[in-house]
């Protein structure tokens, strides 16, 4: 179900994390210097990330409350979004960074872009894009988790690392579920070169997904 690429062999201090094969392009050294130089803005944006991650699972098990496996499913991976969200939200206070707007890169407006308005194809491309922001951010938490200069924050992210995972691997499996693995897989290459090409330009501001 769950594909990682043979780095996941590699120990917990090494420079590079676990990645998703699903994922086209390893993200790039300058995102890293950049991100670890701007901590508190990442963990700020990483506050919204999970907020809009519960966001999205709720929305699609209210789009689709027929679907009883999706709703099920979601159900789990909004509430442990959730819960996410309060743990990164504890370590703003105790950086004393409060909460507050960020502007948004281009990215999620990128992906969003790719789901096709009329379902079937909605539903299919809702789940794969889904999967493949929670594939970037589990590859992104683990290059936080080794390069952090603070060891309780990198492990704080490397705790995170297997239910980013795990919420790709759900994505997937709902995909599989309610469409032929033969049709998942040519959306998922498609929208896989997408998502590769919207990370190809680095973008100015420090985000999760910049």
């Amino acid at each position: 179900m769950l594909e990682i690429s043979k780095n996941s062999e590699l120990s917990a201090s090494s420079v590079t994390p676990p990645t998703i094969v699903a994922l086209k392009q390893p993200t790039s050294q300058a995102w890293v210097k950049m991100a670890i130089a701007n901590l508190d803005t990442i963990l700020l944006d990483h506050s919204h990330c999970e907020r809009k991650a519960a966001g999205v699972a709720l929305n699609l098990m209210f789009r689709y409350p027929s679907n009883t496996q999706l709703v099920r499913m979601l159900t789990a991976i909004a509430r442990e979004e959730l819960e996410h969200f309060e743990q990164v939200n504890q370590w703003l206070e105790r950086w004393h960074i409060p909460l507050g707007h960020l502007s948004a890169p281009p990215y999620g407006a990128g992906m969003k872009a790719q789901i096709r308005p009329q379902e079937p194809q909605r539903l299919l491309d809702s789940l794969l894009v889904s999967g493949l922001i929670e594939a970037r951010s589990h590859e992104r938490l683990g290059l936080l988790a080794n390069h952090s200069p603070d060891p309780d924050l990198g492990k704080f992210y490397r705790s995170l690392m297997a239910s980013e995972a795990r919420h790709y691997g759900v994505y997937w499996v709902l995909a599989n579920t309610y469409f032929e693995r033969d049709v998942v897989k040519e959306r998922l290459e498609e929208l896989a070169v997408a998502e590769s090409e919207l990370l190809e330009t680095l973008h100015p501001e420090p985000r999760i997904h910049s």
